[in-house]
């Protein structure tokens, strides 16, 4: 349900930490070695193997982006690249080590689980501790499991479609990725199957200096759809960790598939992500971004519109506080006739903190009648923050209709005042200025499911607005 007040100061709930009780944990920094010995554990494939290792070596030629965040303190001999925290994956909560398992109930997963979803997936460190899906979905041939166990149980299908979006060579956090990943998601929904309730992935960081690398891969057949969550939280530490994941999502003619993502990393984490979809003849992509916490996030989820009346869709929220830089933004990119994309961008910066909107709409020649729609509005709540706008548009056809506005604002007094005066308190009224302007977005994120999302927005505003 829906919370009507949105306090801008809340204490971070998720940045305690648990015993480190694991089975294995690999020498700090990378090497051929480590990489070696990540494949070894999981008993992969010769193929993967050297997916991993070409990926290695794309990864030492690449260097960091410096167009974006200030990563220069990322200290990649400093991060332990894998550890192994349970024997094996269960499916039952009781199952789990003691520590691990009040993890997720002081997260409240399990009973998010009872309620709201067809399934659930919890990684914890490197590998996925715990997996369940419904009976229902098995019976209809859904796939719902960890990237590990898809590789092992469905090589074939992993093979056609790992690495063919986002392949090492994109940028230095994929190569990262591609050469030491570790859990994450395969989904597989068979033609014409629609997945009701939504599955939802939750990935935990409990060790300092980590680095959590998942890898998800989503495969909606034609004429299906399927809603998939994921939510991230870590504990605080004063030294850095690192997130990079990779997503890549094939939606297939007239299927749908909305990912929703709830990110809420503590503010010792860099959050740097590549996703990307591609989306067949009037297949349907719809990214919804959330992102909170982390020290840096660069994230700009993209759909390639393939197929003729293909629909492609951004909504973001990113909130910013003291020392943090959330760097997100969108790509579409529009290959065929009659396709159409839609970005909805909404940032808040406070305390300092420092939002970016950094987007790509490219129109190929031959997309006729492509048509196009970015709003990108910035609300900044003090003097020390800051939001920055980078658009980049590359129109190659003519027959296309590109719609672009964007605004940056402040919590006027006018309207305070307007409030205030007809007996609303003012931190009541403040919370009504922001909830205004992030419902665009918010309404369409399911509170009921996103787990994380449930305890960010049941806030108070009182003294949060300089």
């Amino acid at each position: 349900m829906r919370q009507s007040q949105t306090n801008l100061d809340f204490e971070y709930r998720f940045g305690f930490s648990m015993p480190q009780n694991y089975v294995f944990k690999a020498q700090k920094g990378l090497s051929r070695e480590i990489v070696e010995q990540i494949s070894y554990f999981k008993g992969e494939p010769h193929w993967m193997l050297q997916f991993r290792l070409k990926a290695y070596d794309i990864f030492l030629k690449k260097t960091v982006p410096t167009w974006g965040a200030d990563l220069s303190k990322i200290n990649f001999a400093d991060i332990y690249y894998y550890i192994k925290p349970t024997k094996e994956q269960v499916s039952s909560w009781s199952d789990l080590p003691k520590e691990i398992k009040e993890t997720y109930d002081r997260i409240g997963v399990p009973e998010a689980e009872k309620k709201f979803l067809a399934g659930v997936s919890a990684q914890y460190e490197s590998e996925v501790v715990y997996e369940s899906i419904s009976r229902e979905l098995n019976k209809q041939g859904v796939i719902f499991c960890d990237m590990d166990t898809g590789l092992r149980k469905y090589p074939e299908i992993v093979k056609e479609y790992f690495g063919t979006l986002i392949p090492p060579t994109d940028n230095k956090f994929a190569a990262l990725n591609s050469a030491v990943w570790s859990g994450g998601s395969f989904v597989y929904v068979p033609k014409g199957v629609h997945v009701n309730l939504p599955l939802q992935a939750y990935f935990r960081i409990n060790s300092e200096r980590f680095g959590q690398f998942e890898r998800t891969l989503i495969i909606a057949e034609e004429g299906s759809y399927v809603h998939y969550v994921e939510g991230c939280t870590a504990p605080i530490y004063t030294s850095e960790s690192l997130h990079a994941a990779v997503v890549e999502i094939f939606v297939k003619k007239n299927a749908r598939v909305r990912y929703t993502t709830v990110q809420n990393w503590s503010t010792n984490v860099y959050n740097l992500v590549t996703k990307r979809a591609r989306a067949d003849q009037a297949a349907i992509m719809e990214w919804v971004d959330c992102n909170i916490g982390s020290r840096v996030t660069m994230k700009y989820p993209s759909v390639y519109l393939y197929g003729e009346g293909a629909r492609g869709e951004v909504l973001s929220i990113a909130f910013a506080g003291k020392n943090q830089h959330q760097d997100a933004g969108a790509k579409m990119l529009h290959f065929a006739p009659n396709t159409s994309s839609r970005i909805i961008s909404k940032s808040i910066s406070k305390a300092g903190g420092r939002t970016s909107y950094r987007g790509l709409v490219q129109v190929f020649p031959g997309a006729k009648n492509s048509k196009v729609y970015v709003s990108c509005d910035a609300l900044i709540l003090d003097k020390a923050s800051r939001s920055d706008t980078y658009p980049s548009m590359r129109i190659k056809e003519n027959e296309t209709a590109i719609q672009h506005e964007a605004t940056v604002e402040k919590l006027g007094d006018e309207k305070l005042f307007y409030l205030t005066s007809r007996g609303i308190k003012k931190p009541d009224a403040e919370s009504l200025l922001v909830n205004g302007f992030i419902d665009p977005v918010a309404r369409e994120i399911p509170l009921e499911y996103s787990i994380e999302l449930n305890r960010l927005i049941n806030l108070e505003m009182s003294g949060s607005v300089g």
